[in-house]
């Protein structure tokens, strides 16, 4: 018996129509998978039905995979795969086992000779990367920062020298209502060249991407981005001047 294969199926970053974001060629996978490992249930319903989801939701199996998951309780997500049967892993938002805990599935799933299959869709981190107008050659994701001072400003500075050193562009993010005090310290804690590049809820009808120094950050008042899925980027090299 051939083993099942494991797709990997982007969502939506934002409250936006599927077809503006997802290749149509994804719902006709996904409506052959009755097997999903997601990160809230309730979630991968919404998720499922905006992508055009069409089986009763009574004859498919979740597993959960989130930060209350403990690893002996995932020894058997991927046996249905090993019965000749497709599973799909399904992030939140965006591309999967990017800032989501996807990953330790995919490495298992690579353990077992199972086959992985990227779908195509968006990437917010990328997103924000090519409409910063930095470095796109090389650039590193950070994930969060951290919350408390003076690891915050620390990491910081530390992110910021190495953009300097090396040209390199540093992407993080932020749960959505710590947006602004990020964005504070960020300005009261970068060099006044440094470009910070914001982009705030990517894919909607909403979008918001400023990009610009320090010191023009400083002189402006600061946009309303509280509470929005938002990705941070920072340069300390401008690529122009």
């Amino acid at each position: 018996m051939d083993k099942g294969k494991l797709y990997l199926i982007p969502s939506l970053v934002g409250n936006t129509s599927f077809d503006r974001c997802i290749p149509a060629y994804n719902k006709d996978v996904v409506n052959n998978i009755s097997v999903f490992i997601v990160e809230e249930i309730k979630t991968a319903y919404r998720t499922l039905r905006s992508i055009g989801y069409e089986k009763s939701f009574e004859g498919v199996t979740f597993f959960q995979l989130n930060e209350h998951t403990r690893k002996n309780e995932i020894s058997n997500y991927l046996d249905a795969a090993d019965n000749g049967f497709d599973i799909g892993l399904l992030s939140e938002a965006g591309l999967p086992c990017i800032a989501d805990p996807g990953a330790i599935i995919v490495n298992a799933a690579h353990s077992k000779g199972i086959r992985i299959i990227p779908l195509i869709g968006p990437s917010s981190i990328l997103s924000a990367l090519i409409s910063s107008g930095m470095c796109g050659q090389s650039f590193a994701f950070n994930g969060y920062l951290p919350i408390k001072s003076p690891a915050k400003e620390n990491k910081i500075k530390q992110l910021e020298k190495i953009s300097l050193d090396s040209g390199q562009t540093q992407i993080f993010i932020e749960a959505p209502y710590r947006n602004i005090q990020l964005l504070k310290t960020l300005i009261s804690t970068c060099k006044p060249d440094t470009l910070i590049s914001i982009a705030c809820n990517l894919h909607c009808d909403d979008e918001l991407i400023i990009s610009k120094e320090v010191y023009l950050w400083s002189m402006a008042p600061l946009p309303d981005i509280n509470k929005k899925p938002a990705v941070f980027c920072i340069n300390g090299k401008n690529m122009y001047i």
